[in-house]
């Protein structure tokens, strides 16, 4: 049976490790985030192969440092809320998984430690540190404006491979298959890169038609690429003329987590869970 100091180091451990509006939350944030930076870097470098046949032994060393780092901190969010396997399941649970046991597995098979760049999705953490979540505002107002719009980007979107696969047919019966137009799907894809203006130089024309009818189309890329953009611009313009929120009427949110169902974006000042009922402070 728990008693009532193990609760309260359970609780204050909680905090630590969940939390970015204390002190030492945001300590523990800011070394975690120079960690993870430190990790990728590690498996970036172990990636060259004279920086790696080098300094192996140190590489291999500070790696495992990192996993084993990475395993109590797993462990340890596991152990600090009531309901563990809401935390293992949960977004952010099935990352710092993901982003542990690379290490392990290479031990039975090589290479494959390499997966470890997958603690860059770590950094997605950055939010609670920077409370960047307080100005997700602005991103929902961008979501919104993409929302209205998505019919008329559809239709755009419609409308250019209806285009690609015209000016795709058109430059294979022109060029041919000595100029690489084998196919038409080849041609289409052709097009297609030559109308976003990437250009792999893979595939070109050779005939004044054939290049009379890609400059069009290289032409025509830019103007493509502005439509969309001035669709979407419209609707957040639309959007942010609607009434604004006065800003005593703004609910600040904070970084506090819920110990026991792992809720978040709690008011400021907030005694209680929103989502449970849960005591939120010590």
């Amino acid at each position: 049976m728990k008693t009532k100091e193990d609760r309260y180091w359970r609780r204050k451990f909680h905090d630590i490790i969940y939390e970015a509006d204390t002190p030492a939350g945001k300590t523990f944030d800011v070394i975690l985030f120079i960690t993870i930076i430190a990790s990728i870097i590690l498996v970036m470098l172990e990636s060259i192969k004279s920086f790696d046949e080098k300094y192996h032994d140190f590489l291999n060393i500070s790696e495992w440092v990192i996993t084993i780092l990475f395993s109590l901190e797993y462990i340890a969010r596991i152990i600090t809320v009531k309901k563990p396997f809401k935390y293992i399941f949960s977004f952010y649970g099935i990352i710092d998984f993901l982003s542990t046991i690379p290490k392990y597995i290479s031990l039975l098979f090589g290479g494959i430690h390499a997966l470890a760049a997958l603690r860059a999705l770590r950094l997605l953490r950055i939010f609670r540190i920077l409370k960047l979540a307080r100005y997700l505002g602005a991103s929902n107002l961008l979501a919104t404006a993409l929302k209205a719009s998505r019919a008329k980007i559809s239709v755009f979107l419609f409308a250019v491979l209806i285009l690609c696969i015209i000016s795709g047919t058109l430059m294979y019966l022109i060029e041919g298959e000595e100029s690489g137009f084998k196919s038409i799907p080849v041609s289409v894809y052709w097009c297609i890169v030559t109308l976003t203006t990437v250009g792999f130089g893979d595939i070109a024309p050779v005939t004044p038609l054939g290049q009379f009818i890609a400059a069009l189309i290289m032409i025509l890329g830019y103007g493509i690429i502005a439509v969309p953009t001035g669709i979407v611009s419209a609707e957040y313009s639309a959007q942010g003329k609607k009434e604004p929120i006065k800003p005593e009427n703004k609910i600040r949110l904070n970084s506090q987590s819920c110990e026991n169902c792992l809720a978040e974006d709690h008011r400021d000042k907030a005694d209680f869970c929103y989502n449970c009922g849960e005591k939120l402070h010590i």
